[in-house]
């Protein structure tokens, strides 16, 4: 049974409850200026045209930059990663050339539920001279995909350019919680990030109505999709993982981070830890405790929070949670002075040249792998300099509202003056559903803890709650409902 709320006049959208391909003749068009309609149309010949000059003109920058990147952390001795995000990284570029190259057509049913299988014998390359080492890459609805990626306002080539003219991404320390590996572009725009295949099985069921919900809604705060796909290794592994927009800028420093779910329980990050890291990522009790709060006036409060609602009813309706809300603040009077990106941001690349040599009198293609792993361990990371930085936000995040502020979203007085900080929102980890697993860990924690201020709560409580947290969390909030009902027929 499909979920709704009626909590204020802000509350105008409601999401179709029937599946997305029988409505998507029905949706409501995108608003005139969404960044689809401003990508240029290409044939298949300009396409590659196009492509192989920006990635000459990428070559040259890259000989005068001497391949600058944003971003990157030393990959320690040990590392096994790099032959998956080499992998990786040549599967999106061929799958994504292949589909980017076709005349653009509408959607059909089939197409989110497609699934493009493809074949790699890769010889003579950077990783492997003179060696054979095959994988197999699995493309999810490219389509589909295609479309969101025009959507938000991202063009093919520059994504392939961002993504694969040259292979260097990095590393995102080791996994988290949750065993996820995250890489950046090397441009800071994008994030690779390998997901269970219990994520990747929800990304598939919810797509038809997230892609619906994105084109609805070209402000959504929802996390930005750009693809999914799968590599299996020689030995049979399989490794699911997804593109996604990255929520904060390369071009400003973010001074503080919070990452906030609406729930208390194991939701602080001791002072030691935060201590540590320029980078520490905070937590609900952490903003309360800094008694924190989002300073937006009128106009920008209801921009905001009707957003929100409709992200959070879809997510409800697909029966979601343990989703939080991203925020980095970035105070304009403390600028990018600290440097704190030039402090924290490194780019790796190895010395692929050397290993070839030594690589090429060995036989044995283990051996040969050993050889860039110790390689890749003994490269050390390169600092960045501060000329190096971009001083404006990129083109993609120029069609959203949120974006329009320097990439971000600007604080507001009462009388909806602008002052002096940059808000960066998102939504993210959207792909966990409350499951027999979950209700288990539910039922468990609930014994010991006050079953309302842990995380994993069945998708109406949660959303209650978020909605009812982020609402409080925003300053002079008296114009705009502070408790919220998610399930069918409620009223506020």
């Amino acid at each position: 049974m499909s979920r709704a709320t009626t909590v204020s006049s802000f509350d105008s959208y409601s999401p179709p409850s029937t599946p997305i391909p029988a409505s998507i003749a029905e949706s409501e068009p995108a608003a005139p200026t969404s960044p689809r309609d401003r990508l240029p149309r290409r044939t298949s010949e300009e396409f590659h045209r196009e492509l192989s000059a920006r990635r000459k003109a990428f070559r040259r920058m890259s000989r005068l930059d001497d391949d600058r990147v944003l971003i990157g952390t030393r990959v320690a001795e040990g590392h096994q990663n790099y032959v998956l995000m080499y992998n990786m990284l040549t599967g999106i570029r061929i799958a994504v050339g292949r589909v980017s190259a076709k005349i653009d057509r509408e959607l059909v049913e089939d197409d989110f539920w497609a699934a493009h299988k493809l074949a790699f014998d890769v010889t003579g390359d950077e990783l492997t001279p003179g060696a054979r080492y095959d994988f197999k890459f699995k493309d999810y609805a490219p389509w589909v995909f295609r479309h969101l990626r025009a959507q938000f306002g991202i063009d093919p080539a520059d994504y392939l350019i961002s993504l694969t003219s040259k292979y260097i991404l990095s590393e995102l320390g080791s996994p988290g919680k949750s065993g996820s590996f995250f890489y950046y572009s090397r441009d800071y725009r994008y994030i690779i990030k390998t997901i269970h295949h219990s994520e990747h099985k929800c990304l598939r069921r919810i797509l038809p109505d997230y892609y619906n919900h994105v084109v609805n809604n070209p402000n959504t705060l929802l996390c930005r999709y750009y693809g999914l796909h799968r590599v299996k290794l020689p030995r049979g592994r399989k490794i699911h993982f997804v593109v996604m927009g990255n929520v904060f800028p390369p071009h400003n420093d973010i001074h503080e981070m919070y990452d906030l779910k609406g729930s208390t329980f194991g939701r602080y990050l001791p002072e030691e830890e935060i201590a540590k890291s320029k980078n520490a990522v905070m937590k609900d009790l952490n903003f309360e405790k800094n008694k924190k709060k989002l300073q937006m006036g009128p106009a920008k409060r209801k921009l905001f929070i009707s957003q929100l609602v409709r992200d959070v009813k879809l997510l409800v309706r697909m029966n979601l949670m343990d989703y939080s809300l991203l925020i980095g603040v970035h105070y304009m009077a403390r600028g990018n002075k600290e440097n704190i990106r030039n402090s924290t941001l490194q780019f790796f690349e190895p010395d692929t040249k050397t290993a070839e040599r030594r690589a090429s009198v060995m036989k044995r293609r283990e051996s040969r792998v050993e050889v860039y792993r110790h390689t890749l361990a003994q490269t050390n990371p390169d600092r960045l300099n501060a000329s190096e930085l971009p001083d404006e936000p990129l083109e993609d995040r120029l069609g959203c509202v949120f974006y329009m502020d320097d990439g971000g979203f600007r604080s507001t007085d009462e009388n909806d003056r602008p002052t002096s900080i940059l808000y960066y929102l998102g939504v993210i980890d959207i792909l966990t559903a409350y499951d027999a697993k979950k209700k288990s860990e539910h039922f468990f924690k609930s014994m010991t803890h006050d079953k309302h201020a842990i995380s994993s709560v069945n998708a109406a409580e949660y959303g209650d709650r978020f909605m009812g947290f982020m609402a409080n969390a925003i300053e002079h909030n008296q114009d705009i409902p502070l408790e919220y009902q998610m399930t069918t027929g409620s009223t506020y």
